[in-house]
């Protein structure tokens, strides 16, 4: 038998003087490490998904904005659906973020972080449009299509992920 304060990391003693493996970090107990949420597990596996669905699209669309914004805008053209670009991936991103910092939360948390993000991102979103516009240097209707064309991208990548993960939604008993 192993005693349950040594350093040993492959089995912990139980109250009934039978070893069983640590399923924790060394020096965690098992009776005090906390169980996976499943809730959690699934937003993971879902947040994993849909960025490795949508950032391909994501970026080929701002690639093919920022050549169509070039030839018919020249450089200023180029910079706009560059930043354009930069900004849509960013507040996509910010999903993606928000989705795993609170996977683990309970399930009306992460419902109030999705809808709260959301309403953040929109603000944000026209905070810094309106910022943008004043940039000489960006020809904003290529800056705002390309916002545009990847955010709507971006969406439609996520709807696609998670029909395919084939997650199961809850119906409440209308009991």
């Amino acid at each position: 038998m192993t005693d349950a304060g040594s350093d040993n990391t492959d089995a912990i003693e139980t109250p009934e003087g039978t070893e069983t493996p640590k399923t924790g970090t060394a020096g965690a107990s098992a009776n005090t490490a906390e169980p996976e949420n499943p809730h959690g597990a699934v937003v993971r596996t879902l947040a994993d998904t849909m960025l490795r669905t949508a950032l391909p699209v994501t970026a080929v669309t701002i690639v093919i904005a920022a050549v169509v914004a070039t030839v018919l805008n020249g450089t200023a053209g180029l910079w706009g659906a560059l930043v354009g670009g930069v900004v849509a991936l960013a507040s996509s991103l910010a999903t993606f973020v928000m989705m795993k910092q609170s996977a683990d939360l309970p399930v009306m948390f992460v419902m109030a972080v999705a809808l709260g993000g959301y309403v953040f991102k929109i603000l944000a979103l026209l905070v810094v449009m309106m910022l943008l516009r004043e940039v000489d240097a960006l020809h904003t209707l290529s800056l705002a299509l390309t916002v545009l064309a990847a955010v709507m991208v971006w969406a439609g990548a996520e709807v696609v992920a998670f029909k395919r993960t084939k997650i199961p939604t809850i119906i409440p008993n209308s009991q």
